[in-house]
């Protein structure tokens, strides 16, 4: 089952909606989903009906405001090798704020000063309870599902200091597909294939595979330290490939057209400005 953030016309509520092909089934708005996620995903899925044209609302993140966006860098053997890094012994955690999220479709401008932006196709994790102190097995099973995600990034800022904050938290520099529930997406250790393309060129082609710490082990870390929340979110890391690393440099520039397509979660496409 496919879930996403909607807004109707005429109403700021962000919604979360079942995505049936192109007709869209409300759900209920996205606090209250997130407040029983297991219990809104049961509900709808019995949702009968023939629900409304997708053209007739706009998208948002299926999230709430205040959700935890904790990103893992240097997660995929082969992104750390391409970059001359050693492989960590720890995941490499840095945090999004909501307000860099956006949806496919949403055109995002390259901030001023830098040349273009970095892509980074992912693998993002949507946690359905709380988790304070949870062992690896338990933090997994709270995964409700999984979506497309574009980490992407303004490199000249995320090098200013060896803090990535700032490269990381871009205007609408975050864009999200809807949610596959985790009983359709599957387990990431099974392996789902992420491709990213530039202009229709395949950029980065990796295997969830290749990741170093599983979504169990990220959570389970985490949750030692402070309690992960319904709606939080784990931007899982991305493969080797990105553009930084190439001779040139490859950035993406305005009118560049980049696309993340990650096997039974779709294909997430962002505009560059």
């Amino acid at each position: 089952m496919k879930l996403a953030g909607v807004r109707i016309p005429g109403d700021d509520t962000v919604y979360v909606a079942r995505l049936d092909g192109d007709a869209v089934l409300v759900v209920t708005d996205v606090a209250r989903f997130w407040a029983d996620a297991r219990g809104w995903t049961a509900k709808a899925a019995q949702l009968q009906g023939e629900g409304v044209p997708a053209g007739s609302v706009s998208f948002a993140p299926p999230v709430p405001p205040s959700a935890r966006v904790v990103c893992v860098g240097l997660n995929y053997r082969a992104h750390a090798a391409e970059g001359s890094f050693e492989v960590p012994a720890h995941p490499t955690l840095f945090g999004r704020w909501t307000a860099s999220l956006s949806v496919g479709g949403v055109p995002v401008s390259v901030p001023a000063g830098e040349a273009g932006l970095d892509w980074e196709g992912e693998v993002a994790a949507y946690v359905s309870e709380p988790l304070r102190d949870a062992d690896a097995e338990t933090a997994a099973a709270a995964v409700l599902g999984y979506s497309t995600f574009n980490d992407l990034t303004a490199r000249r800022a995320q090098k200013l200091t060896t803090q990535w904050t700032l490269g990381k938290n871009g205007d609408r520099t975050g864009p999200m597909g809807p949610i596959v529930t985790a009983d359709e997406a599957g387990d990431l250790r099974d392996g789902l294939s992420v491709r990213t393309r530039v202009n229709g060129t395949v950029v980065q082609d990796g295997n969830t595979r290749d990741m170093i710490f599983g979504v169990g082990e990220v959570l389970s870390l985490i949750s030692r330290t402070f309690t992960v929340n319904p709606g939080d979110v784990i931007a899982t890391g991305t493969p080797d490939g990105v553009g930084y690393v190439r001779t040139p440099p490859w950035l993406l520039r305005s009118g560049d057209v980049v696309e993340v397509e990650i096997d039974r979660l779709g294909t997430l496409r962002t505009p560059i400005a």
